[in-house]
């Protein structure tokens, strides 16, 4: 099928009811584990790589993976950049193939913000690429992005209209009080603020930080106007944990084929239980 943007992906997706996962990927081991989950299952699949990522493995190689993987896979699959930081960086993803890119001028103001997104989206559009962009401020810490929670700012409703018109985005990422990385607490969902937001804005609504969110309310996200989910920090501390445990009790193995196998498999479940819970096991 090769790499398709996110218009029609998301559009099914509001029609029916569901949300689309965006899931973190590193290396060819998570990003095959990801791909063959989300096929096994009938799921539309976003694949999402940080600046870091990209910095550690190299746009190419991510890109050459992932197309060849889209290209065989009967599921819709998008490579998504994830909180790119500079034009740059969406300019490289872009020329890079992939179909859809998020530029990250939250941490700006009101109109710096605008700015920024809107020299994006020139380029994004301009080949066809999918563009997503943040209102408000997600806090938390996860790769190189780092926001003091109590710095967060949240979505503003009466803003994210303009926003959106002015920008032409296709997605907005919304911040209702979720986080990046570990949460400390149970995290709260303002979802009477997402309700505003969804009333005045009829674009694809994206949420930041559902690793760790309670599924009743991420449930309760998606009924209120979620169209995408991101998934990355859940998905990272199994793998890790199921790699550490696997050399820990094979100490004498040094066969990456054999020690990767666990935590891939841990990997995979997280997949699966999040295409479950956002309601797009069995779409495609």
């Amino acid at each position: 099928m090769g790499l398709v943007s996110t218009h029609e992906m998301f559009a099914h997706a509001m029609r029916n009811g569901y949300a689309v996962v965006g899931f973190a990927a590193y290396n060819l081991e998570t990003l095959q584990t990801v791909v063959q989950t989300a096929e096994r299952l009938g799921a539309p699949l976003m694949i999402q790589t940080t600046p870091s990522t990209i910095q550690s493995a190299g746009v190419a190689y991510i890109s050459a993976i992932v197309q060849l993987a889209a290209k065989r896979a009967r599921i819709p699959v998008a490579l998504h950049l994830d909180h790119g930081a500079t034009l740059e960086q969406v300019s490289e993803c872009v020329d890079n193939g992939y179909s859809s890119v998020m530029i990250d001028g939250s941490h700006l103001g009101f109109e710096e913000n605008v700015a920024l997104v809107r020299e994006a989206v020139l380029i994004a559009h301009a080949r066809g690429v999918s563009v997503e962009a943040e209102l408000g401020q997600v806090g938390g810490v996860e790769d190189d992005l780092e926001v003091d929670v109590a710095q967060a700012r949240y979505t503003d409703p009466a803003l994210a209209r303009e926003f959106v018109e002015r920008t032409g985005i296709d997605s907005l990422a919304v911040a209702i009080g979720t986080a990046h990385g570990v949460y400390r607490g149970e995290p709260k969902l303002d979802l009477l603020r997402l309700a505003e937001i969804r009333r005045r804005v009829e674009i694809p609504l994206v949420l930041h930080g559902a690793s760790g969110v309670p599924d009743p309310l991420i449930r309760e996200a998606i009924r209120a106007g979620i169209t995408k989910i991101n998934i990355a920090t859940e998905l990272k501390i199994p793998f890790a944990e199921a790699l550490r445990t696997y050399l820990i009790e094979h100490p004498a193995e040094a066969d990456p084929r054999k020690y990767f196998m666990p935590a891939r498999e841990a990997y995979a479940r997280v997949v699966e239980a999040k295409i479950e819970l956002a309601g797009a096991k069995g779409r495609y």
